[in-house]
C-alpha cells in the first residue's frame, strides 16, 4: 500500500490529516514561508494527543534558500536534538545544498548524525539540483530513508517519467516520494507510472478566519486561513486503496 505523507504546519491540522487515513505527517511551521522548524510547543502537543501518529519534522532555521552557514548547520542539529527529546520516535526533513548547486555534504553528514535512529528525509530542495541521479547517490551514501521529489517538474505528475527513473535507480537503497501538486484525481495514475512507494502532499481549504475585524488602521487578518482538508486527504487515501481517482 502506497503511504500518504501530509505536509501540516499546525496541531490541528496533523489531528485533522490522522483523521482521514494520512499514514504520516510533515509538521512545519510558516508554510506561507515555504516552512521552517515548528515549535516544541507544537511538537509535543502532537504527541500528545495523536501519540500513534507518525510524524517527520521539517527542520529549517528560516525561508528561503537551503544553502547554511555553519551557525545554521549548529541550530538544524541543535534542533534535530531537541525534537526528538520531545517526540522520541519521529522522523526529520532536512534540504542543505552548497552554493555551487549540489548535495552540501559535509552539512547533511552532521544533520544524520544529530538524527541517529532516527529516519531522514531529504527536502524537494533536491529538485532544484541538475544533477539528481548523481545527488541520489549521494544520499544513499549518507543514509538518507527517503527523499521528497517530484523529478524536478512542476508538478509530480509532469515528473513522472524521472520519477519512475530515480525508482529504479534508488531500489530498495532509498525511498523516493513523490511530492509536487499531488491530488486525488491523478494519485493513482501517477504511482502506477512512477511505482513509488509514497506521496506527499498539502491538502489546503480555505475558511474566513476566526480573528475579529480590526478597529484600527492596523490589521493582521486577510478574512481567510487555510486549514488541513480532511476531505482531500481521504480522497488521496481512498484513491489510493480503490485505484481509481477520487
Amino acid at each position: 500500500m502506497t503511504a500518504v505523507e501530509i505536509c501540516v504546519d499546525d496541531v490541528e491540522g496533523a489531528l485533522a490529516a490522522g483523521s482521514a487515513g494520512a499514514d504520516r505527517v510533515e509538521l512545519c511551521a510558516a508554510l506561507s514561508e515555504g516552512g521552517v522548524t515548528p515549535s516544541a510547543g507544537t511538537l509535543a502537543a502532537v504527541g500528545s494527543r495523536a501519540p500513534a501518529l507518525s510524524v517527520t519534522v521539517l527542520v529549517r532555521p528560516r525561508g528561503g534558500d537551503f544553502v547554511h552557514s555553519p551557525i545554521e548547520v549548529s541550530v538544524v542539529c541543535a534542533d534535530i536534538s531537541a525534537a526528538r527529546s520531545i517526540l522520541p520516535v519521529l522522523g526529520v526533513t532536512v534540504g542543505p545544498l552548497s552554493p555551487r548547486g549540489r548535495v552540501d555534504r559535509r552539512a547533511l553528514d552532521a544533520m544524520v548524525a544529530a538524527a541517529g535512529s532516527a529516519p531522514v528525509t531529504f527536502h524537494r530542495a533536491f529538485d532544484t539540483l541538475a544533477d539528481q541521479p548523481g545527488a541520489l547517490e549521494e544520499l544513499v551514501d549518507a543514509g538518507v530513508t527517503r527523499v521528497l521529489t517530484s523529478g524536478g517538474a512542476a508538478t509530480a505528475l509532469a515528473g513522472a517519467p524521472a520519477l519512475r527513473a530515480l525508482v529504479d535507480q534508488a531500489g530498495d537503497r532509498i525511498e523516493v516520494m513523490a511530492g509536487g501538486g499531488v491530488r486525488a484525481d491523478h494519485v493513482a495514475e501517477l504511482v502506477a507510472a512512477t511505482g513509488v512507494p509514497a506521496v506527499h502532499l498539502r491538502a489546503p481549504r480555505t475558511v474566513p478566519s476566526l480573528g475579529h475585524r480590526s478597529a484600527t488602521a492596523v490589521g493582521y487578518d486577510t478574512g481567510t486561513r487555510t486549514i488541513t482538508s480532511t476531505e482531500q486527504v481521504a480522497a488521496v487515501v481512498a484513491a489510493l486503496a480503490t485505484g481509481r481517482p477520487g
